[in-house]
């Protein structure tokens, strides 16, 4: 019987593996390692109600204090592994301490990427990750401040959102020609761009950051058509990138995250990998993927902890995020791909449509705005291949397919 659980890194997904060796009555040594000085918590209320003050820091907790003292772990808070060593099942902390393992799950996240180019280190150049993160940046958006998003993604699109309620005055600097390039369709793009300059937020898409200068008690922008921006705040939404550092050093297999089998199981037999920093092959999209949103990062942090205690796990989950914006829900289903065929249905004018990706009679993919019982009918049409009817999914008048 395995005696010793390690789990490095005490994020969402961390916690939840902690909590569920517990649930599955595992009563062995956990020892939950995490290099940020606070308890298990979800990100997601970061760039949300954390930031716009109307939640507090431990509200983001996974669990109340007394469930969390209940799982009776070996908490380690504010510490940093620098080796894994597969070979003697043991782990090294920084201080030198090498505690030994019977199975590892590896809960490692990632880290907010930093701006590159020259006085992307100044002061008032932020990232968004942790709660300390959210605590810097909450203290600087009060009204008529001035405020630059480098990123048109997700993570800055909320800020900007969340800064914008503020009363900052906000822009949004985007590289590619349209928001959210990478992940939405143009009618999404061009509806997500109409909600933001709608709320006065002004908008750069096309253009990049050639570099970050002090100017007084603020800072100066130069993008790379030449022209300036003035900012008191910079805040850099421009991706992540997995802590896989631990993992490569100890020889676990690698493709732009951890790789791991339908069972969390990385290379290594005795060690599991969860959360963003794992990239499996997802049945749902064909390749392999590494998923960073807050289902996932629970859902398999659940799973990451029963297949270490010897249970039959398949993790294998139809991708899904969504985001808060103003008043806006947006959620997405699947993932879509050339080929496949585009239907909307609604008014993408009004605010009021879905989106729909379908290959041959079958649904692949769906998102929208507000959409949120329509499109937990779509996850069922995906998930059962329920065959759908293009010209019925374009008229709103004709319900959904519900078998």
């Amino acid at each position: 019987m395995t005696n010793t659980i390690i789990i490095v890194g005490a994020g969402q997904a961390g916690g939840w593996a902690a909590a569920t060796l517990r649930k599955e009555g595992y009563a062995g040594r956990v020892v939950l390692i995490g290099d940020e000085p606070h308890v298990p918590y979800e990100r997601p209320p970061l760039s949300k109600a954390v930031l716009k003050g109307k939640a507090e820091p431990q509200h983001t907790h996974l669990m109340p204090a007394d469930q969390f003292e209940a799982l009776d772990l070996d908490f380690r808070p504010s510490t940093r592994v620098t080796a894994i060593d597969p070979k003697h099942h043991e782990v090294e902390l920084a201080d030198g301490e090498r505690i030994a393992y019977d199975k590892l799950i590896l809960a490692t996240g990632g880290a907010a990427r930093t701006l590159p180019m020259p006085g992307g280190d100044l002061d008032g150049v932020l990232t968004l990750r942790t709660l300390d993160d959210a605590a810097r940046l909450k203290e600087r958006l009060t009204e008529g401040a001035r405020v630059v998003v480098v990123g048109g993604g997700w993570i800055g699109l909320e800020v900007a959102a969340t800064a914008r309620e503020a009363g900052a005055d906000v822009v949004v600097v985007e590289a590619m020609p349209r928001l959210c390039q990478r992940s939405v369709p143009e009618v999404i793009s061009d509806y997500l761009l109409r909600l933001h300059e709608g709320h006065g937020v002004e908008v750069r898409l096309g253009s990049g950051v050639q570099q970050i200068a002090r100017e007084g008690d603020g800072l100066r922008v130069e993008l790379t058509d030449g022209t300036w921006l003035d900012a008191d705040t910079v805040v850099a939404g421009i991706g992540l990138t997995p802590h896989t550092e631990l993992a490569e050093a100890a020889g676990l297999e690698l493709d732009g995250g951890v790789v791991v089998g339908p069972d969390t199981r990385t290379s290594d037999p005795d060690i599991f990998a969860a959360g963003d920093v794992a990239v499996a092959e997802n049945p749902w999209v064909g390749r392999r993927i590494r998923l960073e949103s807050w289902q996932n990062a629970q859902d398999q942090g659940v799973a990451a902890a029963k297949a270490a205690l010897g249970q039959d796990v398949r993790h294998e989950p139809l991708p899904w995020f969504w985001s808060d914006q103003y008043d806006v829900n947006l959620q997405l289903y699947g993932l879509s791909k050339p080929g496949h065929t585009q239907v909307v249905r609604g008014n993408p004018e009004e605010g009021t449509f879905l989106v729909f990706f379908l290959d041959g009679d079958k649904m692949v993919a769906s998102m929208g705005p507000n959409g949120g019982r329509d499109l937990r009918t779509t996850k069922r049409i995906i998930e059962r291949g329920i065959p759908v009817d293009p010209v019925a999914l374009a008229d709103s008048s004709v319900p959904l397919p519900k078998k």
